[in-house]
C-alpha cells in the first residue's frame, strides 16, 4: 500500500526532515506516528501528499512511485488520500452539509450522488441532526466530526489524521478513536500523527516512532514510549 524505501528529505544544512526512511503499511492498516516535537512526522505525512519531494528514495502508494508524479497528477493521488487536522479547518460560512459536500464538488461530483452520499455520512458520524447548522454552532468534537465526514465521503484509501484529538477534552478524544476505529475496520489505511499518550496505548495498534528525522522503532500492538 505505502512503501518508503532509502527516502530522505534535508531542509538545510542544520535541518533535517527524514533520513534513509524504510517502511511498509499494508492496506487497511491503523499505525499511529509518534515521536518529539520537530522530530519528522509532519515531513513524512507531506511526503505521502507530495507536498514534498524527497532528495533521496522512493515512495510508493499501491506501487507506483510519487515521487515522479507530473504536477497534473498531484491532485489525482490526493483524491485517494483523506486528511483530518487538529484544528477542524472547515468553512465557517458553510453548513455541515455545505462543508462535507465541498469536499464533492471540487471533483466534479454529480449534485445527485452528494445528495444521496452526504446524508450517510453525517449519519456515520453521528451527527445527521447537525446538517444544517454552521461551524460556530457545534462544540468542538462536532466540529471534529464533520471534519472527519469531509475526508471519508469520497471513499479514500488512505487517511490521515495529523492530532486530530488535540483539541479534545478526553472522552470526546475517545469518542473520536471509536468512529475512526470503525472507518479503519471498513478497509480505510489510517495513519494517525499523535501525542495523545494514553490512547496510543489504550488502542494496542501498530506504533512507528520518528526521533531526529529516523525511523527509531516499528511495533505492532505498541505504545507510546515517550515521556512528553
Amino acid at each position: 500500500m505505502i512503501d518508503f524505501i532509502n527516502v530522505s528529505k534535508i531542509y538545510g544544512e542544520n535541518s533535517i526532515g527524514l533520513i534513509g526512511a524504510n517502511i511498509h503499511i499494508n492496506k487497511g492498516e491503523f499505525v499511529f506516528l509518534v515521536g518529539p516535537t520537530g522530530s519528522g512526522k509532519s515531513t513524512f505525512i507531506k511526503l505521502i501528499l507530495r507536498e514534498l519531494i524527497p532528495e533521496e528514495g522512493a515512495i510508493l502508494i499501491n506501487g507506483k512511485d510519487i515521487t515522479t508524479l507530473s504536477n497534473r497528477e498531484v491532485p489525482l493521488l490526493r483524491r485517494e488520500i483523506g486528511t483530518v487536522f487538529q484544528d477542524y479547518g472547515l468553512l465557517p460560512n458553510k453548513t455541515v452539509f455545505e462543508n462535507v459536500a465541498f469536499a464533492m464538488e471540487v471533483v466534479h461530483t454529480a449534485p445527485r450522488t452528494i445528495r444521496r452520499q452526504v446524508p450517510q455520512v453525517l449519519a456515520l458520524m453521528g451527527i445527521q441532526d447537525k446538517a444544517n447548522m454552521f461551524p460556530h454552532e457545534l462544540s468542538g468534537g462536532q466540529q471534529q466530526r464533520v471534519a472527519i465526514a469531509r475526508a471519508i465521503v469520497n471513499d479514500p484509501k488512505i487517511l490521515i489524521a495529523d492530532e486530530p484529538t488535540g483539541n479534545l477534552d478526553p472522552d470526546t478524544a475517545r469518542e473520536i478513536m471509536v468512529l475512526l476505529d470503525r472507518i479503519n475496520s471498513k478497509g480505510t489505511t489510517i495513519i494517525m500523527v499523535t501525542h495523545a499518550k494514553d490512547i496510543v496505548n489504550e488502542m494496542h495498534k501498530r506504533v512507528v516512532a520518528i526521533d531526529g528525522g529516523r525511523i527509531v522503532r516499528d511495533a505492532m500492538e505498541g505504545e507510546y514510549g515517550y515521556d512528553d
